[in-house]
């Protein structure tokens, strides 16, 4: 006779076997939204954005000017900056900033949240995004903030 314990354990035993198994099926193998990511600066190890059916994931952004170097002005420069360079990301995908549902700031120094808000609105005049904000030890390349978002594509 098996004890309940041993039918437990046989039972725990299967249903691992079965996740293991299940969590190494290949995106080929399942049907499911239709994936594409697409490339960040040659050698960086992230996507700019992956689109998933009609959505968009944006990697963060920083507030660097086109030719390199990070906007000069501080913080409200690298908002600016920032959010100009997401606006460029997007329409490349077929959205826009009419489109954000969801951003994410990371600050370095959360006293200049103000200061970053004031130029954050302007670039939003149909609608504001959710939002969350992280206070941070510090950003790639020194910058003051990064903003990573979320946007549909499509009307």
């Amino acid at each position: 006779m098996t004890s309940p314990t041993s039918i437990r354990a046989l039972f725990v035993a299967v249903a691992a076997v079965a996740f293991a198994l299940g969590s190494f099926t290949t995106r080929a193998q399942r049907s499911g939204p239709d994936v594409e990511y697409v490339g960040g600066a040659p050698g960086r190890p992230f996507s700019s954005y992956v689109r998933v059916d009609d959505m968009l994931y944006l990697s963060g952004m920083l507030g660097n000017r086109p030719g390199g170097g990070l906007a000069e002005g501080g913080v409200q420069a690298e908002t600016r900056q920032t959010l100009e360079n997401i606006s460029r990301t997007l329409e490349n995908a077929g959205s826009s900033m009419n489109h954000v549902v969801k951003c994410m700031v990371f600050m370095e120094d959360m006293s200049q949240w103000p200061a970053m808000n004031e130029v954050y609105v302007t670039f939003f005049p149909e609608h504001l995004p959710a939002r969350s904000a992280f206070g941070s030890t510090g950003l790639a390349l020194g910058a003051a903030l990064e903003i990573e978002c979320l946007a549909t594509v499509g009307d």
